[in-house]
């Protein structure tokens, strides 16, 4: 649970180009960072775990162009691929709603045990970091035109975490996923929605990008590449989602059901980067939803010390004695009976309805299209309208999201 690889993060980098341009950054143990030049300027997706891995990106820019960078687009709130955001001296940063609110709620928390689970990728960052907000915010999608080249960001529903972002480039044929769609590693699910997951998937496929570039690792180059990486994915979130779920109906405790489930995924994905690294966080989090927590619970330090002695059996699993929420008892109320029993950390749970309320309407995006056969990117009418922007200062909207969310919906259909 602390000891991601041992290839020193940073090693064996690569910058690759993949379509007129779109380019990717890769090294060992580091998330991608995606970069699309147009005539105008640059635009960077996520923006590394630090300032100094970050800078290794922009030297890269700095061989090809020397125009500014207009935007750093954060796919989602983990501070692996955001807080080396600042380095760029981009314009705007640029997230979801969602990813606001997440790094709001939690980004403090998944910074401090983030540091403690992988000291080596974050062993440059200075002691008083602290989250990267972002200057502006989108409720679903929004173009970007960077001057001979249109960028698309859309939130397609939950999946990796509440609020991902995908970022496309139509006329490159290139998508940049984050960490919804990964090749050669194990997705982390420690924040995820796993029955929310596969749909997002289907939407990223209905764009038939000829390049994908994912969370970590090596790009997928090809449709045959882009299909196995999403293919593969989907395998493992079900996979998962599935036998955690079957545990569950049978009753068996967290640490039983971490060792089944552990069993069942080892033989397609045990030599996959970060198996056993993410797999702890990821049986939890697979657990939660199947007991009918809806909203993943905040990863602490303290959690992390329980789940670690829940699984070595210095303590009662977490959950063990807790059954699935009565029909009649409100999902939410179920949610939090379940966490109190388990020991768990209190999820700002008098937010949390607002979040689910704001990530149903989110993975009800798209829907209609994929019912009535329509083209997805045709579904989501991508326009700067779409825009929630943020004050620096004070972090708020300027346009009240409840309208923005009104407007995108009634647009989708």
């Amino acid at each position: 649970m602390t000891k991601r690889a041992e290839t020193a993060p940073g090693a064996n980098e690569e910058f690759v180009e993949l379509g007129r341009g779109c380019y990717a950054y890769s090294a060992d143990g580091c998330s991608n960072t995606g970069v699309v030049i147009g005539e105008r300027g640059v635009l960077v997706v996520d923006g590394q775990a630090t300032e100094a891995q970050a800078a290794k990106v922009l030297e890269k820019i700095r061989e090809l162009t020397d125009k500014p960078v207009k935007s750093v687009v954060l796919t989602h709130f983990h501070a692996d691929s955001a807080i080396g955001a600042p380095a760029f001296e981009a314009g705007e940063v640029i997230a979801s709603d969602l990813s606001r609110r997440m790094i709001e709620m939690r980004g403090a928390e998944d910074l401090l045990v983030s540091r403690e689970r992988d000291p080596d990728l974050f062993s440059d960052l200075p002691a008083d970091a602290g989250c990267v907000m972002p200057t502006m915010t989108i409720a679903s999608s929004m173009s970007i035109d960077l001057g001979g080249l249109d960028v698309r960001l859309m939130h397609l529903g939950r999946g990796h975490t509440m609020g991902d972002l995908v970022v496309w480039v139509p006329a490159s044929g290139v998508i940049y996923a984050g960490d919804l769609v990964q090749k050669s590693a194990s997705p982390y699910c420690g924040d995820a929605h796993l029955a929310d997951w596969p749909r997002a998937l289907d939407r990223i496929t209905a764009f038939r990008p000829s390049a994908l570039v994912p969370g970590r690792g090596r790009v997928a180059n090809g449709p045959q590449a882009v299909a196995t990486a999403i293919e593969t994915t989907r395998d493992y979130v079900t996979t998962l989602r599935d036998a955690a779920a079957a545990c569950v109906e049978q009753s068996l405790g967290l640490k039983d059901t971490f060792f089944a489930v552990k069993d069942t995924l080892s033989s397609q994905f045990a030599s996959r980067d970060d198996f056993d690294f993410h797999l702890p966080l990821n049986v939890a989090r697979a657990y939660d939803e199947a007991l009918g927590l809806d909203q993943p619970q905040v990863w602490t330090r303290e959690r992390i010390a329980d789940l670690k002695d829940a699984l070595d059996g210095s303590v009662p699993a977490a959950a063990e004695a807790v059954t699935e929420p009565a029909v009649e008892e409100p999902v939410e109320d179920a949610a939090a009976d379940a966490a109190e029993s388990a020991g768990a950390v209190d999820n700002a749970a008098q937010s949390a309805p607002d979040l689910v309320s704001d990530s149903d309407f989110a993975a009800s995006l798209a829907l209609d299209a994929a019912e009535d056969g329509t083209d997805a990117e045709e579904s989501l009418d991508l326009t700067t309208e779409d825009m929630v922007e943020t004050s620096e200062e004070t972090g708020e909207a300027q346009e009240d999201p409840a309208d923005a969310d009104n407007k995108v919906l009634e647009e989708a259909r």
